[in-house]
């Protein structure tokens, strides 16, 4: 594999011109070093691009929903998918979410620590049991719906909603291929 020069990107202005550093929030990595790096083998590359926007997402949910809610990204999702179809059982649940079922487990059993959900015994089958939101889950899940519903804008504002819709299309349709 050919290393490449580094890109003769930076100019050799006296510092005095550099622009003012911007301020970054704790544990976020110095943009301007990065900057500096060059990227060019990576840039090509969809898994670099996606983890990269992932990374502003991960960091947006956290702010938005992470901290002021107590939730992580699989609980939401979990919340959103009970609350959406009645009836839901766990292997249900872990097929959706691609989560192994003793992983699951261990996610239900927070939430249901936390006073999010509850396992019931089906009605219809008396073998089987179904994951139902309490009065607190559904309350929840709720709030955390009506943030998602704009926090995104922040880090896809950048995207029409032509684009924003394309790129969500898109990403369901690689998703889709898992198991090939």
């Amino acid at each position: 594999m050919s290393r490449r020069a580094p890109s003769s990107r930076r100019s050799a202005a006296p510092a005095a011109q550099e622009p003012a550093e911007t301020e970054l929030a704790p544990g976020e990595p110095e943009a301007a070093e990065a900057e500096m790096l060059d990227q060019a083998d990576l840039g090509g590359l969809a898994g670099y691009a996606i983890t990269r926007a992932q990374v502003q997402l991960k960091r947006n949910f956290q702010r938005n929903l992470g901290q002021p809610l107590g939730l992580k990204a699989v609980e939401f999702s979990v919340l959103v998918l009970v609350d959406g179809n009645p009836e839901v059982n766990q292997k249900q649940l872990g097929a959706a979410l691609d989560v192994s079922p003793p992983n699951l487990a261990v996610i239900l059993d927070r939430m249901a620590a936390q006073g999010w959900l509850r396992r019931e015994r089906s009605e219809r089958d008396r073998r089987a049991q179904q994951i139902v939101l309490t009065a607190a889950g559904r309350s929840l899940c709720q709030k955390a719906r009506k943030i998602a519903a704009t926090m995104e804008q922040e880090v896809l504002g950048v995207l029409s909603a032509a684009e924003r819709a394309l790129l969500i299309e898109l990403l369901h349709r690689v998703a889709k291929q898992r198991g090939r």
